[in-house]
């Protein structure tokens, strides 16, 4: 556990929304419109949160992706953006950024060959059908097929692959991920990783 007096000097990070909007669909059976309602409920969540802990079949795009699903998750990110810009006015000496996960992780999808990725939306360890995935044959599972137990494992080259098992990334995915972000590009304020606590550029 570090120090007390370390908890004020530190670089804190949050990387919301990919499981809560997840959930909403998966696990809880809910309608496009209805997880589209639940995002500021997520959005204010998180604000709050802050507040109190201030110390610690569906249409698909062009690249295969599940349209209303992206809408839902842009959403997300317009009202987290939104949120944040709140934030900083609420907590003046606090530094907030911004950081546009979404637009990273939708280029591996897009574009995979040009960062050494292939098979974008087929899960790397999973089972059955066009994406590798059945979600009641998940990865790590021993399931029956035909009479005969199949263990549900990896792909074998997982580090050219972006989708680990339906819902998560793979490893190699996840650093392109940080790679990328950390440069700063993709962030509001424009700062790399290392002057993130910055808060002269607001």
């Amino acid at each position: 556990m570090p120090k007390e007096e370390y908890f004020s000097k530190a670089l804190y990070t949050f990387d919301i929304g990919q499981n809560d909007l997840s959930e909403g669909f998966t696990r809880g059976n809910m309608t496009i419109q209805e997880v589209n309602a639940s995002v500021t409920d997520i959005i204010t969540g998180f604000s709050t949160y802050i507040k109190q802990d201030q110390y610690g079949s569906t249409i698909r795009d062009e690249i295969g992706c599940a349209k209303a699903y992206n809408e839902v998750a842009q959403h997300f990110n317009h009202e987290l953006k939104l949120a944040i810009v709140q934030l900083r006015k609420d907590f003046p000496l606090a530094a907030f950024t911004y950081v546009d996960v979404y637009s990273v992780k939708y280029s591996l999808f897009k574009e995979p060959e040009k960062y050494g990725f292939e098979l974008p939306l087929v899960a790397c360890c999973g089972y059955g059908g066009k994406y590798n995935y059945n979600n009641t044959a998940r990865c790590g599972a021993t399931i029956t097929v035909n009479g005969s137990q199949i263990f549900v494992g990896s792909c074998k080259n997982p580090s050219t692959r972006v989708n680990w098992d339906g819902g998560h990334y793979t490893e190699a995915a996840a650093k392109f991920v940080f790679d990328e972000i950390s440069t700063g590009a993709y962030s509001d304020p424009p700062l790399p990783l290392k002057q993130a606590c910055h808060r002269s550029l607001y």
